[in-house]
């Protein structure tokens, strides 16, 4: 996977956390895996279709979930309901349109689908052939799992 596919990735999500979170995040130890697969037990999954194909996933435990949404919402969230599963769907939304608009810049046409919650334990995503690059994104409240797999159309 190329680094200029990542990259717009790495910098949405720093900046739109920021924004929206109100919190500095920092960058975790880099991995690879052969194909995307999260055990988090909360994860937004957006697709990206167009020029460069994939998915992206962004991964957190129920209770890190419940941290970014009390954040964003500026109230409370004791139990992860609707409301909370909207504010994570929006925060990866938000990230990844960022992300759309930086790979627009670099001369790539792309679109995203819109935002699916997975929850749970013991849940498995994967996909079938593209490689992912997990970054682990740190926050004073948590950890969120940004998995990037995409490949040129």
């Amino acid at each position: 996977m190329k680094v200029e596919y990542v990259n717009p990735f790495v910098n949405a999500a720093f900046s739109v956390i920021e924004m929206a979170i109100g919190l500095k995040p920092e960058k975790g130890q880099l991995g690879m895996r052969p194909a995307v697969f999260t055990s988090q037990q909360c994860n937004v999954i957006t697709g990206v279709t167009g020029q460069i194909e994939g998915q992206v996933i962004y991964g957190m435990s129920l209770i890190t979930a419940d941290k970014v949404a009390s954040q964003m919402l500026g109230q409370p969230i004791r139990t992860f309901d609707q409301l909370a599963a909207s504010a994570i769907a929006e925060l990866g939304n938000m990230i990844t349109g960022n992300a759309m608009a930086l790979l627009s810049e670099a001369g790539y046409i792309c679109d995203i689908t819109p935002p699916s919650i997975i929850r749970g334990t013991n849940v498995k995503i994967s996909t079938l052939s593209i490689p992912s690059l997990v970054i682990p994104i740190c926050l004073e409240i948590g950890e969120i799992e940004l998995t990037v797999s995409l490949k040129e159309r």
